[in-house]
């Protein structure tokens, strides 16, 4: 289920607020400039193309691109048998920020972002049918565990895609991970 737990930098090993109401996760993360929504998925097989998912959900893609002026779109995505889980895992667990909005848009599956503003940090678990913005210069994360599971639409303002600044903050080290708040062992 989609949670949203909120942390205290100072006090970053148990968090503050924990809710698994879509509603109030929207309107917290409202309060900090993050877009979240729910969309319904559409039932696609599991070795779904990239091109199958994208005309699955042309229409909302679509949408978000002119609404947002997105350039491009395209699909992640990330198995447990996956050789290079553990590399792709690290890559992600550093606080970086980014010059556009990072979107994402979870059609299977769940990942963990960590939005760190001022003294807190929001950790939203997203599930499948979870939509994501995190406003560009927001320092933030994403743990998607051990054994990683998802497929996410991601949209881009910069043709070149995925483009991070580290922040060199190791706060990210302090929260709690992916396997305590997801409840994996």
């Amino acid at each position: 289920m989609t949670t949203l737990s909120i942390f205290s930098q100072n006090a970053p090993g148990v968090a503050q607020t924990v809710t698994e109401d879509a509603g109030e996760i929207q309107r917290l993360l409202a309060e900090q400039g993050v877009r979240f929504e729910q969309w319904p998925t559409r039932d696609l097989p599991a070795d779904a193309s990239q091109e199958d998912i994208l005309e699955a959900y042309a229409a909302e893609v679509a949408n978000l691109k002119a609404e947002c002026g997105f350039q491009t779109a395209d699909v992640v995505s990330l198995n447990p048998d996956n050789p290079q889980k553990e590399a792709f895992r690290q890559k992600f667990l550093d606080e970086h920020t980014h010059s556009e909005d990072e979107v994402r848009f979870f059609v299977r599956g769940q990942g963990l972002f960590y939005l760190h503003f001022g003294e807190a940090v929001y950790a939203v678990l997203c599930q499948k049918n979870d939509l994501i913005s995190v406003p560009d210069g927001t320092r933030h994360w994403f743990d998607m565990g051990p054994e990683p599971e998802f497929t996410c639409i991601r949209l881009f303002s910069n043709p070149d895609g995925w483009v991070a600044e580290f922040t060199g903050n190791d706060i990210a080290s302090a929260v709690p991970r992916y396997e305590q708040l997801a409840g994996v062992a």
